[in-house]
């Protein structure tokens, strides 16, 4: 197997740690300058994974969590499964999360695990996400996926400092 294509599969409990630490990571990396410092500062990749582990296996299975390896390293996460609006869910799909250790960006590992998510979700008849609007290379990552944003925006609360998401769907 070719050591720089990425291999996706399911998440497991052992993968927690690796998880927390590129999510926690990712958002360091990605979010500064779009979010409080201090809120940055603060993440914890231990407590990320305590959480992690602790929710683990719970709930009914509609979330999947995908983690893609490279070398036999765990260098990405996603997590995807129906759609939210509110407390509802829709016959429509949501990418709920995407990080990449921030070493790997650019490498492919956040494509194939976007092919991989949006695989899964193949029967839905839409897939969505959020992303910060200030988020200028998520969201030409997004787009050159397929994404578009559909005009629907939320501000996300971080310590009380609104920070506005815009919502992106792809339709099958």
């Amino acid at each position: 197997m070719d050591d720089r294509l990425p291999h996706i599969r399911m998440m497991n409990l052992a993968d927690c740690d690796r998880v927390s630490e590129i999510r926690i990571r990712g958002w360091q990396h990605a979010y500064r300058g779009l979010v409080p410092q201090p809120y940055l500062d603060a993440l914890s990749v231990t407590a990320d994974a305590e959480r992690r582990r602790a929710r683990f296996g719970l709930g009914d299975g509609s979330v999947v969590n995908l983690v893609a390896e490279r070398g036999g390293e765990v260098v990405g996460w996603a997590a995807h499964g129906p759609y939210r609006d509110g407390e509802v869910r829709t016959g429509d799909a949501e990418l709920y999360a995407i990080y990449v250790d921030p070493a790997h960006l650019g490498s492919g590992i956040g494509r194939a695990l976007l092919a991989e998510a949006a695989g899964q979700c193949a029967r839905s008849p839409r897939m969505f996400l959020w992303v910060l609007k200030e988020n200028t290379r998520a969201r030409r990552f997004y787009e050159r996926a397929g994404f578009r944003p559909d005009g629907a925006e939320e501000p996300f609360d971080v310590d009380g400092v609104p920070v506005p998401e815009v919502r992106y769907v792809r339709d099958r």
